[in-house]
């Protein structure tokens, strides 16, 4: 196998992002273990090796291997099994609970198939027994070792950074649904104030009577419940058809509101209520495609109840006339 040089330290190439699947060209590796057991040998073995560079660094007791993780960046811990001087279990066990994510290796005398499940139940990534081990499968295991907690920690950053994102969605729709109970608010406040300078009398509704921040807050939404159902599953069926599949019942929805005489401003309070609770009702999963449909929505109702109004205006101001009948 050739050589593998690793990079220099000032060298552009190793902030060069790192291949899935090879070895790393250098690797820094803590050695914990006891004095009956050093590591000298280890170090010839990686020298020997040339696949990677191995910097090998001992720690000689507990107390010293935990200084050392303290103080100094590993990209693996080895730990040495001895049983009446070192239990690399409880180490291990007790590095984890501790917060420790580096990799870590467990090397012993005891044969894998009586520890291995030992090492996975106490946190560790690996056991290997020097006597089943070679030079080069120690440099893979600390490799897959390696690549695994980057890949955990990949995969915790982007779901963190998911999280976010819907938690920023959310807060988006509750601040564009804030909007759009202030706009039925203010269509509220400009009705009454052209009513009362006509010089028409109004009974005050229910919520006339609150003030301006509660009614932003709770617009009413007096329509039969029916009505609120029916709307509540042509939102479901837009969110997922999308705009121009839903023609006949944005027909007849319209149709029926301005047969039953009811405004913009109901139809928005109608709305807005739905939407809120569909947002509700999603939990973790995103709003923003909720949202856009939404408005695509609520602006192709609108935009069928004007058209049913201006229909309806039209046929007031030019009623049918009877014609005169041929020959009189």
């Amino acid at each position: 196998m050739p050589t593998v040089k690793p990079p220099a330290v000032d060298s552009p190439k190793r902030f060069a992002p790192r291949i899935w699947g090879q070895m790393p060209a250098r690797m820094k590796v803590l050695y914990v273990t006891t004095l009956r057991r050093t590591g000298g040998w280890l170090t010839e073995a990686f020298a020997a090796d040339c696949a990677a560079e191995i910097l090998l660094q001992e720690a000689t007791g507990v107390a010293n291997g935990l200084a050392q993780l303290r103080d100094e960046v590993f990209d693996a811990v080895l730990v040495s099994h001895e049983p009446n001087s070192l239990d690399a279990l409880d180490l291990v066990e007790g590095l984890r609970a501790g917060g420790n994510e580096e990799p870590m290796i467990i090397l012993g005398n005891a044969p894998s198939s009586e520890m291995l499940a030992l090492a996975y139940e106490v946190g560790a990534d690996a056991y290997c027994c020097v006597a089943e081990t070679t030079t080069r499968s120690l440099l893979w295991t600390f490799a897959r070792a390696i690549e695994r907690c980057q890949l955990v920690r990949e995969h915790r950053r982007l779901v963190q950074l998911e999280q976010q994102r819907l938690a920023h969605e959310h807060q988006e729709a509750e601040r564009l649904l804030t909007e759009q109970r202030a706009l039925i608010a203010e269509l509220e406040s400009l009705r009454d104030a052209g009513v009362q300078g006509s010089g028409f009398r109004i009974q005050p509704s229910d919520n006339s009577s609150l003030d301006p921040e509660r009614r932003t807050l709770n617009p009413p939404c007096n329509l039969p419940d029916r009505l609120i159902t029916h709307y509540r599953e042509l939102l479901r069926a837009y969110v997922v058809m999308g705009a121009g599949n839903l023609v006949d019942e944005m027909t007849s929805l319209a149709t029926l509101l301005a047969d039953a005489g009811v405004s913009a401003q109901r139809t928005m309070q109608l709305h807005v209520r739905v939407l809120e609770e569909l947002i509700g009702s999603l939990g973790n999963r995103s709003a923003r495609h909720v949202m856009n449909r939404a408005d695509l929505l609520v602006l192709e109702v609108m935009a069928h109840l004007a058209d049913g109004y201006r229909r309806r205006y039209h046929d007031q101001s030019h009623p049918p006339q009877q014609l005169d009948l041929p020959g009189f």
